[in-house]
């Protein structure tokens, strides 16, 4: 199937949602959570974002609020892993950029060391800061760091 060229059948990709607005998502990620048969998705995932998952894929929840986590760092990693190795195309579908922020490292290093490919789609990372953080005028001289 042309259209799952990157995204073979025992493959994780870490996906970034983004400001957790779905139309904000980007379009690869879009496309990759439309094409996987498991999504593990975080606590800031909007339910708008999981819509784009196909009725027969997986949904597992494994988010992480405050004090209050579904799984520990090292059951997801399994849970990503597992599902990867029987053959499942896998989504870790993440809110707000999922490298500054998630636990992209961890996740990326369990899947090579079960020699499970694995790749990232970040997610567009200015949404919500950009309501409450003017962009600095470039005409002044500012800048921004992150």
């Amino acid at each position: 199937m042309a259209e799952h060229q990157d995204f073979p059948t025992g493959t994780v990709w870490l996906v970034g949602s983004g400001p957790r607005d779905p139309e904000l998502l980007t379009r690869k990620a879009e496309r990759l959570i439309r094409a996987a048969d498991v999504v593990l998705h975080d606590a800031l995932v909007r339910p708008g974002v999981l819509a784009f998952a196909s009725p027969s894929a997986r949904l597992v929840y494994v988010g992480k609020l405050s004090g209050r986590h579904s799984q520990d760092q090292a059951s997801i990693d399994r849970l990503i892993v597992e599902a990867a190795l029987a053959g499942k195309r896998v989504v870790r579908l993440k809110g707000g950029d999922l490298v500054i922020f998630g636990r992209a490292t961890e996740e990326r290093d369990a899947c090579r060391a079960a020699g499970v490919r694995v790749q990232i789609c970040p997610g567009v990372t200015s949404g919500e800061p950009s309501r409450a953080i003017p962009a600095p005028s470039t005409a002044a001289g500012g800048a921004y760091l992150v």
